[in-house]
């Protein structure tokens, strides 16, 4: 027997149904010619006569009856299947998975989260806090965070932060104790606290320019992490200075918790970008993401 094609089923269906084919005709918004010759296709491809029918009356053969008690619920399901799907029309679900390094967290989703709760009820954001480069397709993550000087080539990516500037810092308490650098060379007498790239294993050389002349001083660290809140709480702790990223230690700038040093070395760099997959389909809760997080142009 070769397969019916849906069409035909769905046909036999509103045939049966409504015992006539000039209402099943207007139900499925066809010409009753059409709708007679797509049911004979559907006879001759299951090899038995499905519906009895003279000038005035139509209904089902036994054989007919039996599969319309098998074919209205499949077909009821389909509906409520695709009826479901207003709820994706209506405002986006579902599940998004974004891995990103914890200063990233804090500077380009946190600010958001409030929006994305209360305009966005359907969508659950799972964020993974991850100093390395996770390979988010093979991680199964719908998208990644990162800076925009270290994004891969087969990824599109989307602005979420302005450039940004390190601050070298340390607590007045730290100054008072072993004097304030004037040059980065000066940090090489310093304690420094260090910061070990978790995808490479590699100690984080800091890096500092002004015109023309670079400098990048791999500093003696009496700590080493990989934890932008753990940077930070050493510095506050008074265990030395902290090459930290503006903004995450501007609070305690303001407050005179921390001082900051060499300003005029650090010069901006490439923000943080939200990158994924260069595919065309993606879900429109990933979409409503991506555009709740883009950096206004």
């Amino acid at each position: 027997m070769k397969k019916p094609e849906l069409s035909g089923l769905a046909a036999f269906v509103a045939i049966a149904s409504e015992r006539s084919f000039r209402r099943a005709a207007a139900r499925l918004g066809v010409t009753p010619p059409t709708l007679t010759h797509t049911l004979r296709e559907l006879e001759a491809q299951v090899g038995i006569r499905l519906l009895n029918r003279t000038t005035r009356n139509v209904s089902p053969t036994e054989a007919g009856a039996h599969l319309l008690a098998q074919l209205v619920p499949a077909f009821t399901d389909i509906d409520a299947a695709l009826e479901s799907l207003n709820a994706f029309r209506d405002g986006p679900r579902g599940l998004v998975r974004i891995n990103a390094p914890r200063s990233a967290i804090d500077l380009a989703i946190v600010p958001h989260l409030g929006r994305l709760a209360s305009e966005y009820p359907g969508i659950t954001l799972e964020v993974v806090a991850d100093e390395g480069f996770a390979n988010i397709v093979e991680q199964g993550f719908d998208a990644g965070i990162r800076l925009g000087e270290d994004l891969h080539n087969d990824m599109r990516a989307v602005r979420l932060t302005p450039d940004l500037r390190f601050a070298i810092v340390a607590t007045p308490d730290y100054f008072q104790r072993h004097g304030e650098p004037t040059h980065p060379q000066d940090l090489l007498q310093h304690r420094c606290i260090g910061w070990r790239k978790a995808s490479s294993g590699e100690h984080y050389k800091w890096a500092f320019q002004q015109g023309e002349q670079r400098f990048s001083v791999a500093v003696n660290s009496p700590l080493i992490v990989d934890d932008a809140r753990l940077l930070l709480q050493a510095a506050l702790a008074h265990v030395g200075i902290a090459f930290a990223i503006e903004q995450e230690v501007a609070e305690h700038l303001a407050s005179g918790r921390l001082r900051r040093v060499l300003a005029d070395w650090c010069v901006p760099f490439p923000g943080f970008y939200l990158y994924y997959p260069n595919r065309r389909n993606h879900s429109v809760a990933l979409t409503t993401v991506i555009e709740l997080l883009r950096l206004p142009t």
